[in-house]
């Protein structure tokens, strides 16, 4: 009783919470149908479209999720000068997004036909942001650092987190002693030298330690350790899909059983993940009394069809 009850605590304090979260803005666009026949003109199935949908995806869906969840999320990133982009920022609320005409805003569009995925499309540009996008962003995120209760970093390795966004931010928030969360590509993981707690998948922590992608726990033990001496942050919560995540701190390995009842779609987990730890940070939880907290969030979201959100309530359930 005296654990729910500290639970309840933390969870009530979410909506006096403000997050920035600085990333990768996405759409993800699923296309829905059926299929019950091969084409004639190619051995492909035919999908009889029944609907569309059009959601927040990277940066954006850590915001929504941060939203959904009782918290003030506010959100800044780059998108382009196109139609899909202008959708974005019409549906992004207390938004800093820079419009870059140079590059089209990120959309990963899925088509599924009953509940498998049969292909995805990906228009996108990888390339580095411009000096004059770079220097919007950077002056968009200093302006809400001073308010934020912890930063966020949505890192999909789009081009809007590069060298210089990374170490300036990370300097600022380091000297404001703000809580620094970060969600990030292998390639990039340097950049986050001296974050609070970073939160890569299982893969991209043996991948950095130059360690078999299929290893075992004692080999994933010894990724966690290595990632905490050279990137000096205070903790790594490895997310590991159906086997949980492991917590490591300095000194300490915290193994967390996973929670979901049906895996459904696991895109956007980590997301859910990266909104509901920062939060529970913010709100006064122990590392891990919110790395508790984040594997129950994405124990709902990944029973869910396509990018998803957990309402405050459900994750009190």
């Amino acid at each position: 009783m005296e654990v729910a009850i500290r639970y309840q605590q933390i969870l009530a304090r979410f909506p006096k919470k403000q997050l920035l979260v600085l990333g990768d803005i996405m759409v993800d666009e699923y296309i829905w149908g059926s299929v019950s026949r091969l084409s004639p003109e190619a051995p492909v199935p035919v999908v009889e479209v029944k609907d569309e949908s059009f959601r927040l995806g990277g940066a954006g869906n850590v915001a929504a999720n941060i939203h959904s969840l009782g918290g003030v999320a506010t959100l800044v990133g780059v998108v382009g000068n196109d139609p899909p982009g202008e959708r974005l920022i019409h549906q992004i609320e207390a938004a800093g997004v820079v419009i870059d005409r140079t590059r089209p805003t990120t959309i990963k569009t899925r088509v599924v036909a009953g509940s498998q995925q049969i292909v995805r499309f990906d228009r996108e540009s990888t390339a580095d942001l411009s000096k004059e996008a770079a220097d919007q962003v950077l002056e968009l995120a200093t302006e809400r650092l001073a308010d934020a209760d912890a930063v966020l970093i949505s890192d999909y390795a789009k081009g809007v987190i590069g060298k210089r966004v990374a170490r300036q931010i990370l300097s600022l928030a380091r000297r404001s002693q703000k809580i620094i969360v970060v969600d990030p590509k292998v390639h990039h993981f340097p950049l986050y030298k001296g974050a609070t707690v970073i939160t890569p998948n299982h893969h991209e922590a043996l991948a950095f330690a130059h360690l078999p992608a299929w290893g075992q726990q004692d080999l994933l033990a010894v990724a966690g350790r290595e990632l905490l001496q050279k990137l000096e942050v205070k903790a790594i919560l490895v997310t590991r899909g159906e086997a949980g995540m492991s917590l490591f701190e300095d000194g300490r390995v915290t193994h967390i059983p996973a929670v979901a009842k049906e895996v459904y779609d696991v895109t956007g987990a980590g997301d859910t993940v990266l909104a509901a730890l920062a939060l529970a940070m913010a709100s006064g939880a122990s590392l891990r009394e919110a790395a508790v907290i984040a594997n129950h969030a994405a124990g709902v979201v990944v029973g869910r069809a396509g990018t998803a959100t957990i309402s405050r309530e459900e994750l009190l359930d």
